[in-house]
């Protein structure tokens, strides 16, 4: 197979949650293969510090990156993103939301209030980049959108409820979406992570007790490094996915498999 599918020289991607972890990791893989990366976060100083580590990773595919600070779940901020990034770089052609948190706690204990607020940052975000990811995409009569959801979206915990449903629901939009956009050449699939050694996961990931049970767990029988979910996000973004859409590509070394 041709290397020249997977390269994404000439594109430009908006990912969002890319100061760190799988983020990063995606953003490195893309700028790797040529793509202009926009890395979304808050943090503005250490933003800037990933996007130079992205730029360095992308130096030989005349890949580069920059850094874009907002709070997803701000509309007006997140808009006015997407605007400054095609005032910059002319186009969009590959939007990532990787925006999660998490709270786990029993139904009888989770506040509703913060059932809303999980949801405006686990889906609303990504419904509203989507929707303005969209425009310029539409415009182009070319897209790929990747909604990062994870394997909480098919299978369920006690006492994990709101973070589930949130993956779950953005699992759906993700359909949704594309069999809404298609006809408009933006394909739009997902990633759903399993268990990554990521800073987010580094008081598991030194638990001996939950390192032992995942390896019995998992097929392959180890935590996922992150660089492991480039790979992922390159072939999504790429021509080699064109009739590829409305999909979740699993990576969780062989998780699901034991279900």
């Amino acid at each position: 197979m041709s290397t020249t599918l997977f390269s994404l020289q000439g594109r430009v991607a908006l990912v969002t949650g890319a100061g760190r972890g799988l983020g990063l990791a995606m953003a490195t893989a893309l700028a790797a293969h040529g793509a202009t990366v926009w890395l979304n976060g808050r943090d503005a100083s250490a933003l800037q510090d990933a996007a130079d580590t992205v730029s360095q990773a992308g130096r030989d595919a005349a890949g580069c990156a920059h850094a874009l600070a907002f709070d997803v779940t701000d509309e007006a901020a997140a808009s006015a993103a997407v605007g400054h990034v095609l005032a910059q770089s002319g186009r969009l052609d590959i939007l990532i939301n990787n925006v999660g948190q998490r709270r786990r706690q029993a139904l009888d204990d989770l506040p509703a209030q913060a059932l809303r607020e999980l949801l405006e940052s686990n889906l609303v975000s990504a419904w509203h980049l989507c929707r303005e990811a969209a425009r310029p995409m539409r415009e182009q009569g070319f897209g790929r959108i990747i909604n990062v959801t994870s394997i909480a979206g098919p299978i369920a915990r006690a006492g994990d409820a709101a973070y589930t449903t949130g993956k779950g629901a953005l699992e759906a939009l993700t359909r949704a979406l594309a069999a809404e956009l298609g006809a408009q050449g933006i394909n739009v699939n997902a990633i759903a992570p399993g268990y990554f050694a990521t800073e987010a996961n580094a008081g598991m990931v030194e638990d001996p007790a939950t390192t032992q049970w995942l390896t019995r767990r998992s097929s392959l029988g180890r935590w996922g490094q992150p660089d492991e979910i480039g790979g992922a996000a390159v072939f999504l973004a790429s021509s080699a996915a064109s009739y590829v859409t409305g999909q979740v590509l699993v990576v969780d070394g062989g998780y699901l498999a034991h279900f």
